[in-house]
């Protein structure tokens, strides 16, 4: 009788031992062990130590022992989390995943990391994401995304007439992004997202891209006839003046500068630069000196400004299409630089200009994101890593080699701490011993390298070296531009 006694009392100690010590938590949608150890102010080894046996992916209303290292707090984190819970499940949503969509595109729309996004969705670890997905959305993104809706509903939309017009500006010395933003009626953050390399340092001489009303393009116009006019006009008087102290007995002849204009020039098959001096009634040497980066090869498409006489533009204009005046007033297209490529004994492409053609072969290779991956592809038909890479570099005359691993030869092997933008990044993915994949680095900061590339599962996207998959993958990165 004693001995069952004894044994009783045992059973009870440890039952009350383990209530004491645990708490029992029954899974929900959406919650992994971050979301439970912040709910009950406990660090997820904790959890991990306390279920050994538990699989690593969680299973849906399957059970946890959470440790509970204070009983009063617990019992009040535990009133806490059930009290919270509903708002919680409230907040938290799904993402149902659309034809073209990627990780890094979902996690923009949301404003979370995609590390968050695979935190909610542990299955994305190990499998690709397919079209139809639903995706768990963190339940703080989902609120900060129906905050967001708040406040829009509360401030006046911008409503983007249909008479919306697009002008090209050259920047001018002095001129800041404010300055610029407010003569085109629009905010300096509505600037950079129309010219997002403009975020640093506003270049002089660059040319900006920028969406405004008729309105306010048309009062620019006015803006800039009326200077064009005074200038004119105190250019005339000065040389008027200068001329008469030197010879007062000869009339001078005055030539109005309205005589001269700029055109914008696209260069076509075919053309060479006597082909386009002659029709513009200028020699070659004054074209290259106008145009400082074509004095290597003139590459198709590239665009020339070219000052010449008023008489020989129309003239060009009857032959070809008509040129575009550039008073800052019309709407052409962004003007390409015109770096001159060369390649040395080296295999390093050395370039003028070099951080302007940067640029634009990041802006050549992102127009392409959401184009599906295809294999051997090097057209916007689809793309496969080195195809994506070729077409970028090509359409500025560079030729790299046609694989990943050939195009790993070339240029220079550089640290990750002294990657670049421009730099090529290579990796050895699915286990492979040798070089398979490639990407263009796009962005370096706080140690994170983002690159545009074309991945099997989601075609060309931008994805980071912080992403445990391409961390574990990483090889090295080539700088082929200097």
């Amino acid at each position: 009788m004693v001995f069952r006694l004894i044994i009783v009392f045992f059973f009870f100690s440890v039952g009350v031992f383990s209530q004491e010590k645990f708490i029992k938590h029954k899974i929900s949608k959406g919650e992994n062990l971050s979301v439970i150890a912040k709910k009950y102010g406990v660090k997820t080894k904790d959890i991990e130590d306390a279920n050994p046996n538990a699989p690593k992916v969680l299973k849906l209303n399957s059970v946890l022992l959470i440790p509970n290292t204070d009983k009063k707090n617990t019992v009040k984190k535990t009133e806490i989390a059930a009290n919270t819970t509903p708002a919680a499940t409230s907040n938290s949503g799904q993402h149902e995943v659309q034809e073209k969509e990627n990780l890094w595109a979902i996690s923009k729309k949301y404003n979370i990391s995609v590390d968050d996004l695979k935190k909610a969705n542990p299955t994305l670890e190990s499998e690709d994401l397919k079209i139809g997905q639903k995706l768990n959305i963190p339940s703080n993104a989902i609120a900060s995304t129906d905050n967001t809706k708040k406040n829009q509903k509360t401030e006046k939309p911008e409503i983007i007439a249909s008479t919306d017009v697009e002008v090209v500006v050259e920047v001018k010395p002095k001129e800041t992004k404010y300055l610029i933003a407010k003569k085109y009626g629009i905010t300096v953050a509505e600037l950079e997202r129309q010219n997002p390399f403009i975020k640093g340092k506003l270049p002089v001489g660059y040319l900006l891209k920028i969406r405004t009303s008729k309105e306010k393009a048309d009062q620019q116009i006015k803006d800039a006839a009326i200077a064009s006019q005074t200038q004119v006009t105190e250019n005339a008087v000065a040389t008027s003046e200068k001329t008469t102290q030197n010879t007062e007995a000869a009339k001078p002849e005055i030539i109005p500068a309205t005589s001269d204009v700029e055109v914008v020039v696209e260069v076509q098959p075919k053309e060479t630069k006597f082909a386009i001096a002659k029709k513009y009634g200028i020699t070659v040497k004054e074209l290259e000196k106008q145009n400082p980066f074509i004095k290597g090869k003139l590459p198709v498409g590239y665009v020339l400004k070219i000052h010449t006489t008023k008489e020989k533009a129309d003239a060009a204009a009857g032959i070809t299409t008509t040129p575009e005046i550039n008073t800052n007033l019309s709407t052409p297209t962004q003007v390409a630089d015109n770096s001159e490529v060369k390649r040395d004994t080296t295999t390093v492409f050395r370039v003028s200009n070099h951080s302007d053609l940067v640029n634009q072969l990041i802006v050549n290779a992102t127009e392409n994101i959401g184009t599906r991956y295809r294999s051997g592809g090097t057209t916007k038909a689809g793309f496969d890593c080195s195809g994506l890479m070729i077409c970028t570099f090509n359409n500025f005359d560079i030729k790299l080699p046609r694989s990943s691993i050939e195009q790993s030869r070339v240029g220079v092997k550089v640290g990750t701490e002294e990657a670049q933008k421009g730099d090529l990044i290579f990796f050895k993915t699915n286990g492979r011993r040798h070089i398979n994949h490639v990407g263009m680095v796009v962005e370096v900061a706080d140690g994170e390298i983002k690159f545009v590339h074309s991945s099997t599962h989601g075609g060309v996207i931008i994805s980071s070296t912080k992403e445990p998959y391409y961390q574990r993958s990483f090889s090295q990165v080539n700088r082929i531009l200097q």
